[in-house]
């Protein structure tokens, strides 16, 4: 039996499928869904096995992604957090950067560091920006600043000196120093988390991943404790934002290539759906109860890069976190997102969300404010009847209630009310689609858009709409489909090295060698897991014209005839694609990038039967959905587990599933594919 659980804002994901021992046949993938319960999110993993009726000693292999670090950023509930830096720096954490959004904002105060000044100390030491070790390290004063430190309740030490990322040396004594003085605190060196140049990003990344250290460390560990008591006999393997799978020990020794570990899984089992059915380029869409994540693949490739930022908005310039993560755009909007009125009568939702408890005000757990999922109830588009997989009967008075205020203060209806609130929340999304497509030079009609997330099916086909992209996708069992995808991941490292080399006819040989450099440490690092096997490898390179700032990442052509040239061309064509033109200047490889994977055995994706159904065998009945811009009209609901390969049908009409709902609005047409998906084909 193999199985992967997903903590999301509002509900844990338990998707699992056995294995034939002999044949090693996958058999069928079977989903369930248990409240998350924040703090201890733990217990929801366990709840929603016990719910499924899964014993962990039932379980050869185990992933799970969870939103415990970027919570402990996001909420600030990490532990104390000293840092150590190279004398004369200690005040690059809190100089930052002079990006700030808010251009003429004359109030603007930049983001207060995590580590307050206080806490920020200096050891004599330096090494040069080619790695020559100019003054080693001097540890004469560390016995007093760990003195200080225990003294002040610090429980995790960032260490980050000046160019450690070619040479880590002086970084290195000084763990091992800090180390064996102190076992009991959690220690991580700039060089253990980043290899790539950017003192402030490097500096800030390192302070991060110290900062959630304890908090992952103890997640993990309870985790590990619960599935050891209900006789798990291995070791699980943690969702990174990379979108591969890492050993326990990897993710609790750097935990920050967590932060973005559920959205991450979603992304890759879209690009491999994508590439099943013949869809390799697609705007991603991930709605849950929190959050709304979207991203973009195009040829089948997922965009990864270290230019990731947390509470980045259009008045803070946030906080770097210089770790490979796919290439996101995350917003607070989601199934509980909040609806609300600002002091100028204006009608907001989100980024506040009910969560799991109390949750909407339908679920008739204490909640009082109106939210997304209440609206779409209260317009008919979610059916009463199966509301929650139908384990929950609507709380219309509490809905109504919580309507009550906001209609007061507006003066209008609460089915107008919550019209607003969906036109609201898609304005929104439809922002972040923006994000990753047009503003980065694609057409949203060159791409199809697969939405998921417990969310997905029941807004995709209006955002749609508003992007003008033709044609909607829905993969089956799309409201656990992170957790699926978890299930898909290889053990996945990325080594990124930051190397300045000029790009001419007789660099191949120096980029060979440095590519080789890094393989041999993959090779080292996988050595325990591999189990005899080579790691693959992918060989990227993230390049510029010489005397730029920015760099563009692009893949290494080593299997071409000329792959310094054919690198160059490749580089020239991403970049007037990205920033609109070219230029006739020297190339410069800034980053080398080697992504090195283990593969793991992957469920085949099974075919939907067809038994000969009819479509009319799959009509519930009908009732009134609103559908926004297109009316309120009359609509055909069908029982989407009856639908079955080939079977086409037309709107106005709703498709329902346990978890997942898709309104299709007049003028658009389904049709179910081989595996069980939907494909929505939009008017024109």
């Amino acid at each position: 039996m193999r199985a992967a659980s997903d903590v999301g804002g509002t509900f844990t994901d338990l998707v699992y499928y056995p294995v034939d021992p002999e044949t090693g046949q996958p058999g069928a993938v079977q989903v369930t869904k248990a409240d998350t319960t924040p703090p201890d999110f733990e217990e929801g993993v366990m709840n929603a096995m016990a719910k499924a009726g899964l014993s962990p000693a039932a379980l050869d292999f185990f992933a799970h992604g969870s939103t415990v670090v970027i919570n402990a950023l996001t909420e600030r509930k990490g532990v104390k957090t000293a840092l150590i830096t190279t004398a004369g720096f200690r005040d690059v954490i809190e100089i930052a950067r002079g990006n700030r959004p808010d251009l003429f904002n004359f109030n603007f105060q930049k983001p207060r560091p995590f580590v307050d000044r206080y806490l920020r100390a200096e050891l004599s030491e330096r090494s040069n920006f080619r790695g020559e070790l100019n003054k080693p390290v001097d540890l004469a004063q560390l016995p007093v600043m760990l003195d200080f430190f225990r003294a002040e309740g610090v429980e995790a030490i960032a260490i980050a000196f000046l160019h450690a990322y070619v040479n880590p040396e002086n970084e290195r004594r000084t763990a091992e120093a800090i180390r064996a003085a102190w076992p009991e605190v959690a220690v991580l060196a700039s060089h253990e988390v980043s290899r790539e140049w950017r003192e402030y990003e490097r500096t800030n990344t390192t302070v991060l991943s110290a900062y959630v250290s304890p908090i992952a460390r103890r997640y993990i560990e309870r985790l590990e404790r619960r599935l050891d008591e209900g006789g798990f006999s291995h070791r699980p393997y943690m969702m990174q934002s990379n979108c591969g799978i890492a050993t326990v020990e990897a993710a609790k020794a750097n935990p920050i290539t967590m932060v973005e570990s559920g959205p991450a899984s979603g992304i890759y089992a879209a690009a491999y759906l994508g590439r099943k059915i013949g869809e390799p380029n697609l705007i991603v869409l991930d709605i849950g109860g929190t959050t709304a994540k979207c991203t973009l693949i195009e040829e089948g490739q997922i965009k990864v890069s270290t230019d990731y930022y947390i509470e980045r908005d259009g008045k803070s310039p946030g906080y770097p976190v210089q770790t490979p993560v796919s290439e996101i755009v995350e917003i607070g909007n989601g199934g509980g997102s909040i609806a609300w009125v600002d002091v100028g009568g204006k009608l907001h939702v989100g980024p506040q969300s009910a969560g799991a408890r109390p949750g909407p005000a339908a679920y008739g757990r204490g909640g009082t404010r109106p939210t997304t999922t209440d609206a779409n109830l209260l317009l008919g588009r979610i059916d009463p009847e199966s509301f929650v997989g139908g384990e929950v009967e609507p709380d219309w008075e509490a809905v109504d209630a919580a309507f009550a205020p906001l209609c007061d203060q507006l003066g209008r209806s609460k089915e107008e009310l919550a019209r607003g609130v969906i036109r609201i929340a898609n304005a929104n999304m439809t922002t972040a689609l923006r994000l990753v497509s047009t503003n980065k030079g694609h057409d949203p009609r060159d791409f199809a858009l697969m939405a998921f997330g417990g969310g997905g099916a029941m807004h995709a086909v209006a955002l749609a709409e508003e992007l003008k992209v033709p044609r909607v996708i829905i993969p089956v069992n799309s409201s656990v489909f992170s957790a699926w995808g978890m299930l898909l991941t290889d053990l996945r490292r990325d080594y990124i090295r930051t190397r300045l080399t000029p790009l001419q006819t007789d660099s191949l040989d120096d980029v060979r060698t440095v590519f080789a450099e890094i393989e041999a440490e993959a090779v080292c690092d996988f050595a325990k897991e591999a189990q005899g096997r080579a790691p693959l490898f992918e060989y990227r390179a993230d390049l510029r014209y010489v005397g730029q700032e920015h760099t563009v990442g692009i893949a290494f052509p080593f299997e071409g005839a000329d792959p310094v040239s054919e690198a160059i061309a490749a580089f020239h064509d991403a970049h007037e694609k990205r920033f609109t033109y070219r230029l006739d200047a020297a190339v410069q490889l800034v980053n080398f990038h080697l992504v090195a994977t283990l593969p793991v055995d992957k469920p085949e994706l099974a075919e939907r039967a067809v038994t000969g159904r009819a479509l009319a065998d799959a009509v519930k009945g009908t009732r009134q959905v609103d559908f926004d811009m297109h009316g309120i009209h009359a609509a055909t609901i069908y029982d989407g587990p009856l639908l079955e390969p080939g079977m086409q049908l037309s709107g106005p009409a709703v498709i329902q599933e346990p978890s997942v709902t898709l309104p299709l609005p007049p003028g658009t047409r389904a049709e179910v594919d081989r595996f069980g998906n939907y494909h929505v084909q939009l008017s024109a």
